[in-house]
């Protein structure tokens, strides 16, 4: 069974100002087919554990570590985490000229696998996927991301994720900006790669709502760049009705 696990994480990011602590010690152990939900106000840290996670090299880390079946990530590059299993749904996915979906897709598949897939297989699969999360044809002849309304980039980034089958998924803020129709198609393709291949998922969110369709296991709060509390879904509903204030009134935010 697959590990992916985050031990006494310390964080700085590069500001105007110079270096800014982010996180602050963070442990949390993600089992195989496991669906780990963080949850904090902004600025905590969630979307920094994130980028330190897929290697975003605005992020330095000053102490910790980050084992992937007990192999150390961080001294992997960008490149060799995806091929090791690690996978990013960024917030704001960015749009890459000249490179049509298609030809990305195939492109970071044989990057993973070691040798291209068989086109009529993988044509196929394509197809699947995006008529699943109801996706127009014409997109496989896009380029990635351009053009694409918000809603569109999340699906791109979920059809990503059906395709290339990693080990465990960071899913940050993949709720943000999509509206109830959006949000159920996408929640969909997330379970339906989990039940595929039995990743496990961290999921960021600020909300609860994505949480109706996507279950969680384990729900952690984010406050001032570690782990506050932990619990099941009954914390995050907790969340919804109470906020942060219990969190913040007793951190030194910043």
């Amino acid at each position: 069974m697959s590990v992916l696990e985050i031990k006494d994480l310390h964080v700085n990011v590069e500001t105007d100002q110079g270096a800014k602590k982010i996180l602050r010690g963070v442990d949390l152990t993600i089992n195989e087919g496991e669906i780990h939900a963080i949850m904090g106000p902004n600025g905590s840290g969630k979307s920094t554990l994130a980028y330190t996670i897929a290697g975003h090299p605005k992020y330095h880390v000053e102490g910790g570590s980050i084992l992937l079946d007990g192999v150390e990530v961080l001294d992997m590059s960008v490149d060799e985490r995806a091929r090791a299993g690690l996978f990013l749904a960024m917030q704001y996915p960015v749009e890459i000229p000249g490179v049509t979906n298609t030809n990305f897709l195939r492109t970071a598949k044989t990057a993973i696998e070691g040798e291209a897939p068989s086109i009529r297989h993988w044509i196929k699969d394509v197809r699947s996927a995006m008529d699943a999360l109801r996706m127009d044809p014409s997109f496989a002849e896009r380029n990635v991301n351009e053009g694409f309304s918000g809603g569109e980039k999340k699906r791109n980034e979920i059809l990503q994720l059906e395709l290339l089958k990693p080990k465990f998924a960071v899913l940050d803020e993949t709720d943000s900006g999509l509206d109830v129709d959006a949000l159920k198609i996408v929640s969909e393709g997330v379970n339906r790669a989990k039940a595929n291949t039995g990743l496990g998922i961290l999921l960021i969110t600020h909300y609860t709502r994505i949480l109706r369709y996507i279950e969680p296991d384990f729900v952690h709060v984010f406050v001032n760049g570690r782990v506050a509390e932990q619990g099941g879904r009954e914390l995050a509903d907790r969340l919804e009705d109470e906020g942060y204030d219990r969190f913040l009134s007793g951190a030194n935010v910043g």
